[in-house]
């Protein structure tokens, strides 16, 4: 290690840091017990109790874009300081008002811009400090984060609320959220020039060399490419299985199974959730992005169509756990595919462009199964789409495969164009 190599130590820490960060964006998680307790105490109603929500999910997807422009340009850090103060902004307006305008400002518009900004950051950030043939794991680390923040924030909120009220828990998660990332902010950075990433030698497999192209795309030339727009359908396929039982699973439990204590199974689906993105990451990075990918669409489009089986706790169990697993699972293996594919200089904006699947996922996800049981008085039909949806994710990973050049530049005699 020369003297100016930063040590080990210190890119472990950036993945850390970023952990952290998402873990405190976790704040999207807190919003089932505020939904519970506007409907009780203020009497929204219960479509009046998603818009902030709603709005929330769609801003994060839609920040995402600029919070990679950012991340690019001027580096993680002041990117992250932004959404904490975002955030903290945020929840303070969400507790000094009790209308449904000032809150869906507040938690929908300005968290929301908050979790685009925050999310953005961490993953691009931390996956520079290390080899390419280690992106799956550290990617599926730091985005873990965000799918185990449930784990804690649902019962910290529920807490909250029933010791300071409604408002007094907007104050409180605001504040906690807003000093955590200010702090680790600080110790999120980019490699100084001649850096040599971490991780030792690639391994002779045709996964590690796919996973360390020279190529870096910029966004107007990935988006001239087809694959991006393969992994895009994927994503969108591959998020709007695992969103739809995420956000039914409490009613599916009790229709299907005659289970009050839909809850736990929604908890377990969370640690599933961020296992899934930290094993199909690793597993990725051994077996290659689209093999694990086919791997997880075919497990997901079983599940799907035995879902309406699922009529016991024990199997609802096992499928609220292979719904979570695979849903995680996408949130660490496309980021980690877009850095393969397309470089990681102009990893963050290009790695918001693919996330905007997730942003049309979370809303077509869950009406899909609203409009199941509208129409046919269960949830059948939507299982039956997403799982058909999943079996075509699974198709276009055999015509999925790395660029081997920029679109218009001529290739090389080494076998790469610049």
């Amino acid at each position: 290690m020369s003297d100016n190599q930063p040590s080990v130590t210190t890119a472990w820490t950036k993945v850390f840091a970023g952990t952290g960060v998402n873990l405190c964006l976790g704040v999207l998680y807190t919003w089932s017990v505020f939904a519970a307790a506007l409907k009780t105490n203020l009497g929204w109603t219960a479509t009046q109790t998603q818009f902030p929500y709603t709005v929330a999910c769609l801003i994060f997807a839609a920040c995402m874009i600029p919070g990679g422009r950012m991340v690019d340009r001027i580096g993680p850090r002041w990117v992250v300081t932004a959404a904490a103060v975002f955030v903290g902004a945020g929840m303070l307006l969400s507790g000094a008002t009790t209308s449904l305008t000032g809150i869906v400002i507040g938690f929908g518009i300005l968290v929301g811009i908050a979790l685009g900004f925050g999310y953005a950051a961490p993953t691009p950030a931390s996956v520079k400090w290390f080899q390419p043939h280690k992106r799956g794991l550290i990617t599926g680390l730091v985005v873990g984060g965000f799918g185990g923040a449930s784990i804690y924030t649902a019962p910290l909120t529920n807490y909250l609320m029933g010791t300071y009220g409604v408002q007094g828990t907007f104050y409180i998660l605001g504040a906690i959220f807003f000093g955590v990332m200010i702090i680790l902010a600080q110790y999120l950075s980019l490699p100084p020039a001649g850096y040599v990433p971490y991780g030792g030698p690639a391994p002779q497999t045709k996964a590690a060399k796919a996973s360390s192209s020279k190529l870096d795309f910029a966004p107007g030339e990935m988006l001239k490419t087809p694959q991006f727009y393969f992994l895009w359908l994927m994503f969108l396929f591959g998020a709007s299985a695992g969103l739809m039982i995420i956000g039914h699973l409490a009613t599916i439990s009790k229709v299907q199974g005659g289970i009050e204590w839909g809850y736990l199974l929604v908890a377990v689906l969370a640690v599933a959730n961020a296992g899934g993105r930290i094993f199909f990451g690793w597993l990725s990075d051994k077996i290659g992005r689209t093999n694990t990918m086919l791997l997880v669409f075919i497990i997901q489009a079983a599940n799907m169509f035995m879902f309406v089986n699922y009529t016991s706790a024990a199997t609802l169990l096992i499928g609220s756990v292979l719904t979570g697993a695979s849903y995680g699972a996408c949130l660490s293996l496309f980021p980690s595919a877009i850095f393969d594919y397309y470089g990681i200089k102009n990893g963050g904006l290009n790695y918001s462009l693919v996330f905007t699947a997730w942003g049309i996922a979370a809303t077509i996800g869950p009406i899909i199964a609203g409009r199941a049981v509208d129409l046919t008085g269960g949830y059948g039909a939507g299982y039956m789409i997403s799982g058909v949806l999943m079996l075509v994710a699974a198709v276009l990973t055999f015509v999925t495969k790395p660029p081997i050049g920029k679109p218009g530049v001529p290739i090389t005699p080494s076998g790469i164009n610049q």
